[in-house]
């Protein structure tokens, strides 16, 4: 070994001791006579001091080190002189006197400061992601992502689970995503695709009698990026036989529990986790995966406004639509320019358009209200017998902004929802060390495509049925309430999971419900459908998100800051330049013939 030990190991019960240590210049500071140098290696850094009363030739060459240059130093571990102590470090109260230096390869200037917290520019960092990597957000989001994926194989496989892996090239199945196609070689004009997740294959390996399994999944769908979602990403994929859905939450919850008392006991959270189903997450958020570190909940105005002479609040009523509205706390007197971003923020998802009714200045009493108090954007058409109705049922108080959304119940759901996390943000109620989990349950098992003029599953095609609706898949799809569940936190979806369906023809009943054919079913799933009639147990399992996991427990805005080599926002990998052209030979030797835009 180039080192006996790591810069991170360097302390005061080290003192005295000879060592070899090797590692990055992390900074260089020339006194005139001494030189510092800060080594710095993956455990930590330490101060190198070359003094040249003790070598004149090691500080001679450290007189031309720079930032970046890999080196290997030979010293003695020696107490720091008094008042230059860094209690910052672990290392401190001890600093190295280096007796001999090697310098083991020179640096370039860096593209940007490794050894500052600056902001850089994405593509910047991810072209040089090999450099990038050194800084110490990215070393600690991959130590940590180490930890907890090494916490979760101890804690299933100390519970009877196997670790399996299964394949990645596999038949292109729909899922709910575009795949990612691989031509054949051997077999020209077919193609491999890559698994958008192990569905298929986890559910045969139930069939096959495992019982128990789990894999720390590459999953794979050609779908649009944003924050949260990557083209190629990774999850914990967990699949167990003879189980309800209680036994799948509560092993499920354990384990996270179990992870943050472990992993980041600074973190808080509420066990057990609170359950809410879809239809209540949906009318109360407007979204299936709340933030529920705040209240602000959304509320059915309707009954208040629907007396009123604005022709809008009429014409929603009358054709089945819905008014809904939320409190900003102390949020009165936001400015008109401020209003008008959010209404513009909230046309963005769907709406129509914001009302906003600010209430100031008229004490603890609702009674004291008038319309001296109140600032609208339909301030005409509005009565103090309106206003104060609206605020007895929103729970608004003096200084308190009401924002309502009238239209359709979809849209007017999902945008008023988005603007409550907006808000949340905005208005720091939104506390990152708070975990706040909780399970939606009882999704809908299919959604209707409006332009697609057809049924799409919510989930997948896989989920099975509560108990009770399967009478309405012939008739009534709509109905059908799916024993399928997502972990939730902190407004995103942690993970994803359902009781799988495990008899052939409740499974055919549901492909004809999306639409297939006897032929498609047939060509396309085939092998979980043959494999169901040779004795599959009852069996479900979950999938959570590894990257969205320690995204959010590290508090980093996109889960591109926690996996070592992601793609751009637009899926470009600027370090390889890919995607990228291949060369003719390759696309004769798979008989693909690319044809132009035109």
């Amino acid at each position: 070994m180039l080192k006996n030990i790591n810069c991170g190991d360097i302390t005061k019960g080290k003192l005295g001791e000879h060592v070899t240590l090797a590692g990055w210049v992390n900074r260089r500071r020339d006194h005139g006579n001494l030189i510092f140098i800060d080594l710095r290696d993956r455990t930590g850094i330490v101060q190198v001091v070359f003094n040249p009363e003790l070598t004149t030739k090691a500080h001679a060459i450290a007189e031309s080190l720079r930032n970046e240059w890999v080196i290997q130093i030979k010293g003695i571990v020696s107490e720091r002189p008094e008042g230059t102590v860094n209690i910052d470090i672990p290392s401190g109260e001890v600093e190295i006197n280096a007796q001999d230096i090697l310098i083991l390869n020179e640096s370039k200037t860096p593209p940007f400061y490794v050894n500052e917290d600056v902001d850089v520019d994405e593509n910047l960092r991810l072209k040089y992601r090999y450099v990038d990597l050194r800084r110490e957000n990215m070393k600690n989001a991959l130590v940590a992502r180490h930890n907890i994926v090494k916490y979760i194989r101890t804690f299933l496989s100390e519970r009877e689970f196997l670790e399996i892996e299964t394949p990645i090239l596999i038949k292109s199945t729909p899922e709910g995503a575009r795949d990612h196609v691989v031509p054949s070689r051997l077999y020209p004009g077919t193609f491999y695709a890559l698994p958008q997740s192990p569905q298929q294959l986890k559910q045969l390996l139930m069939v096959g009698g495992l019982e128990r399994y789990f894999q720390i999944a590459r999953c794979f769908r050609d779908e649009d990026s944003r924050a949260d979602r990557q083209p190629e990403f990774t999850q914990l994929d967990l699949e167990m036989s003879f189980v309800e859905q209680e036994d799948i939450l509560a092993l499920t919850e354990e384990l996270f529990t179990e992870l943050l008392k472990e992993l980041f006991p600074d973190k808080s959270f509420i066990s057990p986790f609170p359950r809410l189903t879809y239809d209540f997450a949906m009318e109360n958020y407007g979204v299936d995966r709340p933030d529920l570190r705040f209240e602000m909940k959304l509320v059915d105005v309707s009954n208040v406004l629907e007396d009123t002479d604005f022709r809008v609040f009429n014409d929603v009523i009358s054709k089945g639509g819905v008014i809904k509205g939320l409190v900003a706390s102390k949020c009165a007197e936001f400015t008109r320019g401020k209003i008008d971003e959010l209404t513009e923020f909230v046309k963005s998802r769907g709406a129509n358009g914001l009302i906003s009714i600010g209430i100031s200045g008229f004490g603890e009493s609702l009674s004291d209200l008038d319309m001296s108090h109140v600032r609208s954007n339909i301030q005409r058409f509005l009565s103090v017998e309106h206003v104060q109705k609206l605020a007895d049922k929103l729970n608004a108080v003096d200084g308190d902004l009401i924002l309502i959304i009238a239209g359709d119940v979809k849209p007017t759901n999902s945008s008023l929802g988005a603007l409550r996390n907006l808000l949340g943000v905005e208005l720091g109620l939104s506390d990152p060390n708070v975990m706040a989990f909780a399970f939606v349950t009882d999704f809908p098992l299919f959604e209707w495509n409006e332009e697609e003029d057809r049924w799409d599953a919510s989930h997948h095609a896989f989920c099975m049925p509560k108990e009770g609706y399967e009478q309405y898949l012939a008739d009534d799809p709509g109905k059908v309430v799916a024993q399928s569940y997502d972990l939730i936190c902190n407004g995103i979806e942690m993970a994803s999971g359902s009781i799988r369906v495990h008899k052939r023809d409740l499974q055919q009943k549901i492909f004809s419900v999306l639409g297939y054919s006897v032929e498609e079913v047939t060509e396309r799933f085939s092998q979980l459908l043959d494999a169901f009639e040779y004795g599959a147990p009852p069996h479900g399992g979950i999938a959570p998100g590894i990257d969205r996991l320690v995204m959010v427990l590290l508090g980093r805005d996109t889960i591109r800051d926690v996996i070592a080599f992601p793609k751009t926002q637009s899926q470009m990998d600027p370090m390889f330049g890919a995607p990228s052209e291949i060369e003719q030979s390759q696309l004769e030797e798979l008989r693909i013939q690319l044809t132009s835009e035109d």
